[in-house]
């Protein structure tokens, strides 16, 4: 992918949410496998919040739903269960997004480990970083569950105070 005009990664970020994850990630209907994963790739890399961290804050989030839909699209274009239902669901116009089922503590209350898969493995990481001392990588990981769920407090908060641990211990 060629780079993209701040202008029109707004736009992008705009309608994202009326994309199909085909036109989404630049596939036909019959992409291979092989063929998603290698669009997923350049997205991703196209999109991610830490390839555009020199961009404006306004165009960074921007990027961030941009990239939440890419990772979405391809988890559900890769597994084939959940494509022949996503197919399905466009063939019948119920929408472009497919919603993935959420165990039901997700729904009854919030989880402050995350809420997303991604959310909680690299909480679970920033964690174990946080015993090793590993403050930089700590920090590295919680910026990254912040990337799948923007606004999550325990993450923000842990993520306050990594950085003044960090700053309390210059070495690290």
């Amino acid at each position: 992918m060629e780079p993209i005009a701040p202008s029109e990664i707004l736009a992008l970020a705009r309608l994202v949410d009326q994309i199909d994850y085909y036109r989404l990630l630049q596939l036909q209907r019959d992409a291979t496998t092989r063929e998603i994963q290698r669009a997923f790739h350049t997205c991703s890399r196209t999109f991610h919040p830490d390839a555009n961290r020199h961009q404006s804050s306004q165009i960074q989030a921007g990027i961030r739903p941009i990239a939440k839909r890419i990772t979405e699209a391809y988890t559900v274009l890769r597994d084939p269960r959940r494509r022949a239902l996503y197919d399905e669901q466009l063939d019948s116009g119920g929408g472009v997004r497919l919603t993935l089922s959420r165990d039901a503590s997700d729904v009854t209350a919030p989880n402050p480990r995350g809420t997303s898969a991604q959310g909680r493995q690299y909480h679970a990481l920033a964690l174990q970083n946080l015993q090793q001392k590993d403050f930089s990588s700590a920090i590295r990981n919680l910026k990254t569950a912040l990337t799948f769920e923007p606004g999550n407090e325990t993450f923000e908060k842990l993520l306050k105070t990594s950085l003044e641990q960090m700053d309390s211990h210059p070495t690290s």
